[in-house]
């Protein structure tokens, strides 16, 4: 029997490839667990909930989810089942291999990670709006200590605990608290912009991204076509423009007629007739008559003249411009402001009508990418 000694480097290139297939693997596990997950939350796309008995443990959790949908519901009422469904749909329709294939693609994995603990502090405005952050920490390998938002705390505990049934490894991985944040090597925080002075402080020590209030704004030439607007709609009324990537405010070419714009959204009307929108709607309205303020509205939406970005619930803000150059250098000047901006033709950036709650797994909040942050740290 010989004994083969191999020379140091190629030793050191055989572990080298050993980790890397260990650590591929380990990556397309968790790759196939949030690809079920996906094919889960499918089902709850709408209603009726309809069982796919081809979904991966399902018996033991669809019924379950119903009830934890149930308990959301009556605990904010902003989570509305229409809301709700299109959030599934949207996370069932990302979370695809080959749509989680192709996001990563770009990433340098041949780093081999030591596990970090990743903290997260989630908002609360829109079903699952803090699911990004813990997609991309737990398909890194690091483990994630989430805190949560009162108003949106009953869905992502239960898919956490889909993601351990289907996926063993992820045990040990997932811990959700109530307390302050303690023992982790890292942040990710969502608030507003006070909220934002106190993470940045308490967190100075850490790695950190910080996300503080953001708006986004269309960019409407007069030009556009029933269709495109009808698009806009979507993105000023979906989540009750309660998302920061939900449409805001309006900037319109001087004497620009809103009569189109009012057509186009109508059918959205109905949606004066849900009671927390309704009284956001008077209130708003009551204050601004009280003011005195010169206002537009139709019924369920007032078009108010202001410069800020965040308008109130019920209430879009416009302003006027008078060419497009000085635009782009203003909203270029307010860019810490802005989420996103919804346009044809007017920036390299511009996101189509109709498209601002539909972003694909590369659109990183705040244009801060997630994934390279925690490839570094």
């Amino acid at each position: 029997m010989f004994l083969i000694l191999l020379p140091t480097f190629a030793l050191a290139k055989l572990r080298a490839v050993r980790r890397f297939t260990k650590s591929y693997m380990e990556i397309q596990e968790r790759i196939n667990a949030f690809s079920k997950l996906g094919a889960f939350l499918g089902q709850f796309a709408k209603t009726p909930y309809t069982k796919n008995p081809s979904v991966e443990a399902n018996d033991l959790f669809f019924d379950g989810f119903k009830h934890q949908i149930k308990l959301a519901q009556e605990h904010n009422g902003w989570f509305t089942t229409k809301n709700l469904n299109f959030a599934f749909d949207t996370w069932s329709k990302q979370l695809t291999e080959s749509n989680i294939k192709h996001w990563i693609s770009k990433y340098n994995f041949n780093i081999i990670l030591k596990p970090k603990t990743i903290g997260i502090i989630m908002a609360g405005n829109i079903p699952l709006v803090g699911f990004h952050d813990f997609l991309s920490v737990l398909l890194l390998g690091h483990k994630v200590l989430v805190k949560q938002s009162s108003n949106d705390r009953h869905l992502l505990p239960f898919l956490a605990k889909y993601l351990e049934a289907i996926e063993p490894n992820f045990k040990g991985k997932i811990l959700f608290t109530n307390d302050k944040l303690d023992n982790f090597d890292a942040v990710i925080a969502t608030g507003s912009n006070n909220t934002a002075r106190y993470f940045e402080y308490y967190f100075k020590d850490k790695p950190s991204i910080i996300r503080k209030n953001r708006n986004s704004v269309a960019v409407l030439t007069g030009t556009e076509s029933q269709e495109q607007l009808e698009a806009l709609a979507d993105d000023i009324f979906r989540y009750y423009g309660l998302g920061c990537r939900s449409v805001s405010k309006l900037f319109v070419p001087e004497s620009y007629n809103f009569d189109a714009f009012f057509k186009s959204v109508y059918p959205w009307h109905e949606v004066i007739h849900e009671t927390k929108y309704a009284n956001n709607y008077d209130y708003n309205k009551a204050v601004y008559l009280m003011s005195e303020f010169d206002l537009l509205e139709n019924g369920f939406l007032m078009l108010k003249e202001d410069t800020s970005y965040a308008s109130p619930i019920a209430t879009l803000f416009y302003e006027t411009y008078n060419d497009t150059t000085s635009l782009r250098e203003k909203l270029e000047r307010d860019k810490e402001h802005i989420q996103c901006v919804v346009a044809e033709g007017f920036s390299e950036n511009d996101i189509p009508f109709g498209k601002t709650q539909l972003p694909e797994l590369s659109d990183y909040a705040d244009d801060v990418d997630t994934v390279e942050f925690l490839l570094k740290i």
